[in-house]
C-alpha cells in the first residue's frame, strides 16, 4: 500500500465501514473508496460472533478495494462498546535533579505511573490523556516541557476498557487478512472528523449516536475532558417500534428512517402509514403520531443519560461551561427534529455534525453524511500515524548523520509522544502472534 494512504475500519453494531483516504496537495483528505456491509456478530459495540464479524469485515474491505482499485493491507480500527468507562486521576513524580529542565522522559515517567493504577479484573487502560500540569504547586500549566521544577503533577483523564473485547477485535481484523495498524477510541475519531478547533477551544460535547451505542466526547480549551459510552443507540428505537407496533424489524427500521420523528407534537392524528401484513394477513395501519411517541420516549431516555454525563463533567460550573454546546453525529443523528429535542432537554445550542472538517471540498454528499463520521475520523487518524512514522524514520536517518548544524534542526516538526494506543496496538499484535 502507498505511504500516503490510510484505511479506516469502523466495526459498528449495525454496519461495518472500510474507507480508503489520502491527503491531497492542499492537506485535505480525499476519500478514494468506501465499502459497507451489514454488521452481523457485533452487539452494543462488542464483538459477540467472531466468524460473522470476519465475514462482514471482508465484505466491506472488498467493496472498498473494488471502488478504489487498491489492495488494502493496513487498517486503523475504532473501539467503543459498553465496556468503555473513564475516570479522573491525579498523579505526581518527584524529579531527582531540579537543576535540569523537565523533558519528555519526565512526562513519560508520569504517564507510565498512571498505568500502574489498579483496575478491575480484565480491564485495561486504553488512553491516558493529561489535562493540565502543576509544577511545584504552580497550577494550570499546559506544557511543562522546558520548565524547572522538582515536583511534576498532572490531572489525567483515564479511559478504561476490557482487554478481551479489544483482543477480539484484533483477532477479527487479523483473521480477515488485514494488518492492525492502529487502535483509536471511536468518540475521539468521530470528534476529529466533525469538530472544528474553535469548538474544541470554546467547549463542546460531541454525541455520536450509533446503532448499538451512543458515544460522548467533551472538549474544552482544546483538550478532551470527558468520554463516555452509553449502551443504547438507534437499534433500541427500532426494537421499540417493532414491539410497539407488532411488526418485523426490517419494517420497523424503514418506518423509523422514512417517517420517524423525535417530536410527537407535529404529526396530525389522521396521518397513517399502512404496512403490508405477513403472508396472507391484513396490512397494519399505524398512525405517525403513535410512531413518533414511541421514538420520542426512547430518544428522551438516551439524551437524558448523555446529559447526566455532561453534568458529571461539570458543565454547570462557570469555568467548565461548554460554549459551543452540542454536536450530534452518527447515523442516529439523522432522526427528524432530534436537534430541537436535544436543545429542549439540555438547553444547549445544538448542530448536526457532518464529517467534512478535513475532507476535500468536492467530496460526495454521501461520504460527508453523519453516518460515516467515525470512519472518516479513523482515516484521519491513520494518516496522522503515518506522518508520525515518517518523522521518526527521518529522525533516525538524521541521528545516523549526526553532522547537522543547529540551523537545520529548527525545521524539525515536533515529535508527538507515542500514545498509549500505539503501545496497546503493539501489545494486541504480540498477543495475537503468540496465540496462534
Amino acid at each position: 500500500m502507498e505511504h500516503n494512504l490510510a484505511v479506516g475500519l469502523d466495526i459498528g453494531t449495525t454496519k461495518i465501514v472500510a474507507m480508503i483516504g489520502r491527503k491531497n496537495e492542499y492537506g485535505k483528505v480525499e476519500i478514494l473508496g468506501i465499502g459497507k456491509s451489514k454488521s452481523l456478530g457485533v452487539h452494543r459495540g462488542v464483538v459477540n460472533n467472531i466468524t460473522q464479524t470476519i465475514q462482514s469485515i471482508q465484505q466491506a474491505v472488498l467493496e472498498a478495494e473494488t471502488a478504489a482499485d487498491i489492495k488494502i493491507e493496513d487498517v486503523t480500527v475504532g473501539i467503543a462498546g459498553q465496556h468503555i468507562r473513564s475516570l479522573q486521576h491525579s498523579d505526581y513524580i518527584t524529579r531527582t535533579n531540579s537543576e535540569t529542565v523537565i523533558d519528555d522522559d519526565d512526562i513519560d515517567r508520569l504517564i507510565n505511573q498512571v498505568h500502574k493504577l489498579v483496575m478491575l479484573p480484565g480491564e485495561e487502560i486504553i488512553h491516558v490523556l493529561p489535562q493540565e500540569y502543576k509544577v511545584d504547586g504552580q497550577a494550570e500549566i499546559k506544557e511543562p516541557i522546558g520548565m524547572y521544577g522538582g515536583r511534576l503533577e498532572a490531572n489525567f483523564h483515564v479511559v478504561v476498557g476490557q482487554v478481551s473485547s479489544i483482543r477480539n477485535i484484533g483477532r477479527c481484523v487479523q483473521s480477515a487478512g488485514l494488518n492492525l495498524e492502529g487502535i483509536t477510541l471511536e468518540p475521539l475519531a468521530s470528534a476529529n472528523a466533525v469538530l472544528s478547533q474553535e469548538e474544541k477551544e470554546a467547549g463542546v460535547a460531541l454525541i455520536d449516536i450509533g446503532g448499538g451505542t451512543t458515544d460522548l466526547a467533551i472538549f474544552r480549551d482544546g483538550i478532551i475532558r470527558h468520554t463516555a459510552v452509553i449502551p443504547f443507540g438507534g437499534n433500541v428505537i427500532t426494537e421499540d417500534i417493532k414491539e410497539g407496533c407488532s411488526i418485523i424489524e426490517k419494517q420497523a427500521e424503514l418506518l423509523k428512517i422514512k417517517f420517524g420523528s423525535a417530536w410527537p407534537g407535529e404529526n396530525k392524528d389522521n396521518e397513517i402509514v399502512s404496512i403490508p401484513g405477513l403472508r396472507g394477513r391484513e396490512p397494519k395501519e399505524i398512525t405517525l403520531k403513535n410512531l413518533s411517541k414511541i421514538i420520542h420516549a426512547r430518544v428522551v431516555e438516551i439524551v437524558e443519560q448523555v446529559y447526566v454525563e455532561i453534568k458529571n463533567y461539570g458543565h454547570e460550573e462557570q469555568k467548565k461551561k461548554l460554549i459551543a454546546g452540542i454536536v450530534l453525529t452518527g447515523g442516529g443523528s439523522q432522526l427528524k427534529h432530534l436537534k430541537q429535542l436535544v436543545e429542549y432537554i439540555t438547553g444547549m445550542d445544538t448542530r448536526i455534525g457532518y464529517p467534512n472538517e478535513h475532507l476535500a471540498g468536492d467530496s460526495d454528499d454521501d461520504i460527508t453524511s453523519p453516518l460515516f463520521a467515525t470512519a472518516v475520523g479513523l482515516v484521519l487518524d491513520g494518516l496522522k500515524r503515518q506522518e508520525r512514522k515518517k518523522v521518526e524514520q527521518q529522525e533516525s536517518v538524521v541521528n545516523d548523520a549526526e553532522t547537522t548544524s543547529v540551523e537545520d534542526l529548527k525545521e524539525e516538526p515536533v515529535k508527538e509522544r507515542r500514545s498509549f494506543l500505539d503501545k496497546l496496538t503493539e501489545r494486541v499484535k504480540d498477543f495475537l502472534d503468540n496465540a496462534e
